[in-house]
């Protein structure tokens, strides 16, 4: 008599090994911080790019309450010709605002220097600001978007990566009409102009 989660060989049987591939992309995909691409997702996860892209679609199902279950309060989108997970569109302000009342009223020291490189080089990538600022700003980007500071500009077509900018808040919050009124930066700078200042007005 077999085991109902294998076959008679031990092997895992079709159904068992697709449920098994989605589990393994929700782990990777809650951690993601940019859309990641099916060959991406495949390596990740260490399975053939069509089961990969099977799971990926029963997972969309599955969170868009298509599969019997409930609809999900998030979503499996496909952006730039990379998957991510997302707040639906509907949830924005109420996640906005618990982030907010969570946060402490004034940005660390951290978020003010990433805030400036983003108001400088925009529109730039999470890595571009990492580079620039030679540690990980991950929570600190994910901070400036969720006080409306920063928002998603595009994706790269191809490498997934998102583009950041600046939004309105920031002007309010500054006291100003538009980023021409910024600062020059070169003045502001040391011996770490080299580089930064490539594109700065």
């Amino acid at each position: 008599m077999t085991d109902d989660c294998s076959t008679g060989s031990g092997q895992a049987r079709p159904l068992d090994a697709a449920a098994s591939v989605a589990r393994r992309l929700e782990a990777i995909l809650l951690v993601v911080e940019e859309p990641q691409s099916l060959v991406s997702l495949a390596t990740a996860v260490g399975s053939p790019v069509p089961a990969v892209r099977q799971a990926i679609e029963s997972l969309v199902e599955d969170y868009d309450g298509l599969a019997g279950g409930p609809r999900r309060g998030f979503e499996l989108r496909e952006v730039g010709g990379g998957w991510r997970l997302y707040v639906r569109e509907e949830h924005d302000d109420l996640v906005s605002e618990f982030v907010n009342a969570q946060a402490p009223s004034r940005l660390s020291q951290a978020a003010l220097e990433t805030l400036a490189v983003i108001a400088y080089k925009q529109p730039v990538t999470r890595g571009q600001v990492a580079s620039i600022r030679a540690v990980n700003v991950d929570s600190v980007v994910r901070t400036l978007l969720a006080r409306g500071l920063i928002t998603e500009v595009f994706a790269d077509a191809e490498t997934g990566a998102i583009h950041y900018g600046t939004t309105d808040a920031l002007l309010v919050n500054l006291g100003i009409n538009s980023l021409d009124e910024l600062p020059h930066i070169s003045p502001l700078l040391d011996d770490g102009a080299d580089g930064f200042e490539e594109g700065v007005r």
